[in-house]
């Protein structure tokens, strides 16, 4: 195959990947990396995604945000899953920031929805609980402000 035909092959995957959902600079290096295309091609075709705004670490910020907050995850798991998927801690926290007020409430539902409304009343049921709430993602300071 010729260099200007696999370039293309190259795009038309790139381009595949990003019409299915939004990711990250380094989400398309790896999954186009893998497929044995030259790296300087790639790193051209990645640089052209972004200046003909096709690829946005930004765009795919705030859809990985908004989906991982409707699903009821909190902001420790969201930062780290986006830091795991190259995005800087910078942008992570520019739409983590705006939700600040909207934690502990979501916090609260995902608690009523798995255990109840009431809370429980003996340690071991709380700590049950506590513990669900932070693999969700919630910090421990803000799991014992709800116990309180």
């Amino acid at each position: 195959m010729s260099a200007g035909k696999k370039d293309r092959s190259l795009r038309k995957i790139a381009l595949d990947f990003l019409a299915r959902r939004e990711h990250s600079e380094q989400e398309l290096r790896q999954k186009l990396g893998a497929r044995d295309y030259d790296g300087a091609a790639l790193e051209t075709l990645l640089q052209q995604l972004k200046d003909e705004r096709l690829q946005s670490d930004e765009r795919f910020t705030e859809s990985y945000v908004n989906h991982r907050f409707n699903t009821g995850i909190g902001p420790l798991k969201i930062r780290y899953e986006l830091r795991q998927k190259g995005i800087s801690a910078l942008l992570v926290d520019s739409f983590l920031e705006p939700l600040t007020d909207e934690w502990e409430r979501m916090m609260r539902q995902q608690r009523v929805r798995k255990f109840g409304e009431t809370l429980p009343a003996d340690n071991g049921a709380r700590m049950k609980q506590a513990r669900f709430l932070q693999n969700r993602g919630f910090s421990p300071e803000s799991v014992m402000r709800l116990f309180r």
